[in-house]
């Protein structure tokens, strides 16, 4: 750990697909969603100590869930909380933190993760994000983790890399050959039957200087405006300007804004236990199962005759359920859902009826 190692947290996300527990007002990464004490957004910080000083620490979120990050993580400075005014996609919340980090340390390098991911073995992945702070702190490269995939998933995008190229620093850091949108079932089956392949997991590595060139580069109208703003970082006129200038950003990821252009892109393969629990199916996968592969979050559940169950309750709450198979049952105050695990992806449209 370094004074020039930083980390961006992107947490702006609503996570509507964790419906009923993950609502607009506390989205998912605010939630302890695994039952163990610890919302997403704090255990993301938890697996970054001592790689990360916690005054180098920093949260991109929307401006309503400005109080929330204050009060889950109260020690990192409130300066380091980046407020959003509207939703812009993953290219215009980097890009921000970016310039504000290179305004206080041009030496930085930084990390950028996702709020909402679970990873298992956290020793093994500061292992990893270790070495990729090395290498890009050395190198002008841009860094990705690339997780090994266990199954032909089509919710993820894939990272093609050329195995036969490693970087001379890191013998375990290669070329990226491409990225790949998220597939058809067919097309994932062919991928994940070559070696070369990763799941992206949307977590970066990158000194400050080379991100910040990529933007002037690849994304230029993006650039203009953060880069603009440098002399109002860290004053009081910054949150007026923000509200002014960041809606004027264009809506697009960081995949294809800077990732599917940039040269010296390399992919640091890694199976660390990732999961991006998305959906209640994946949560199912990540947590103890009982005899009949039933999952449970809540002390009062009792199950009776009930096989691949995902159940979530509230805690205190005494539910009893009995004669279910491939049930998602997720109760929170006073809404309560009923689903099949097959047809979870409909929740959305059940809301709205």
């Amino acid at each position: 750990m370094t004074s020039h190692q930083h980390l961006v947290i992107m947490a702006g996300g609503i996570g509507s697909r964790f419906w009923p527990m993950s609502s607009v007002e506390r989205p998912k990464q605010f939630l302890d969603i695994l039952g163990c004490g610890r919302t997403m957004l704090q255990l993301t910080v938890d697996r970054f100590e001592g790689i990360v000083p916690a005054s180098n620490i920093w949260v991109v979120t929307s401006e309503h869930y400005a109080d929330i990050v204050r009060e889950q993580l109260p020690d990192v400075p409130a300066d380091n909380v980046l407020l959003e005014p509207c939703m812009r996609g993953t290219a215009p919340c980097i890009c921000y933190a970016s310039w504000k980090i290179k305004k206080r340390d041009p030496r930085a390098t930084i990390v950028v993760a996702p709020s909402d991911h679970n990873i298992k073995d956290v020793s093994h992945f500061g292992q990893c994000i270790g070495e990729c702070l090395e290498f890009a702190a050395e190198t002008d490269a841009i860094v990705t983790l690339g997780i090994k995939p266990n199954f032909p998933a089509t919710g993820y995008g894939y990272i093609k890399a050329d195995l036969s190229y490693s970087s001379s620093r890191k013998r375990n850091i290669y070329a990226v050959d491409s990225f790949k949108e998220k597939p058809e079932l067919a097309v994932a089956q062919q991928y994940v039957a070559q070696p070369n392949f990763f799941w992206n997991a949307g977590i970066f590595v990158w000194s400050v200087t080379t991100i910040v060139n990529a933007f002037r580069v690849y994304a230029p109208k993006i650039s203009s405006i953060f880069e603009g703003l440098l002399p109002y970082y860290d004053t009081p006129e910054e949150k007026s300007k923000i509200a002014e200038l960041f809606p004027q950003c264009e809506t697009i990821s960081v995949d294809y804004a800077i990732m599917e252009h940039a040269e010296d892109v390399f992919v640091r393969p890694a199976d660390f236990g990732w999961n991006d629990l998305g959906t209640w199916r994946s949560l199912h996968g990540e947590l103890p199962h009982d005899a009949y592969n039933n999952a449970v979050v809540g002390e009062g559940v009792k199950l009776f005759e009930s096989s691949d169950c995902m159940i979530h309750v509230a805690p205190g709450r005494k539910v009893i359920v009995q004669g279910l198979e491939g049930y998602i049952v997720v109760e929170k105050e006073d809404a309560l859902l009923i689903c099949k695990m097959s047809e979870e992806q409909r929740i959305g449209l059940f809301q709205k009826n």
